[in-house]
């Protein structure tokens, strides 16, 4: 039960740590606004436009979708590098892999999550 503790007790200090971090400048930071801090700031230079509005959920589904899709194409190097050390398992373990892959890829293409309009 004591090696619980010492998990318990560092999770305490990284959240009072966090919170600490975060309260501090709170009442450290000096609080004078005027109107040359409220102003957006562009590389040093004067913004020609504001921002435009809110950016579509499709680019937010796209940009999920491939990095999902990425993080498991990851899995493939590491089982092409042992490919003839796992045989026939390491083979039929990797299609079973991949049958999942090319199942969620035709779900998001039957919810059509990557049709452009």
């Amino acid at each position: 039960m004591i090696e619980y503790l010492a998990i318990l007790f560092a999770f305490l200090f990284a959240f009072g740590l966090s919170a600490l971090l975060l309260v501090i400048p709170k009442f450290l930071s000096p609080k004078m606004s005027n109107d040359i801090k409220s102003q957006p700031f562009e590389c040093g230079k004067t913004p020609f436009s504001l921002p435009g509005g809110q950016m579509q959920v499709h680019f937010y589904i796209v940009a999920m979708l491939f990095i999902v899709f990425d993080v498991e194409m990851v899995f493939l190097f590491p089982w092409a590098v042992l490919f003839r050390e796992l045989g026939i398992f390491g083979l039929v373990e990797m299609a079973v892999f991949m049958g999942f892959v090319v199942l969620g890829f035709w779900y998001v293409w039957k919810k059509g999550a990557l049709e452009w309009e």
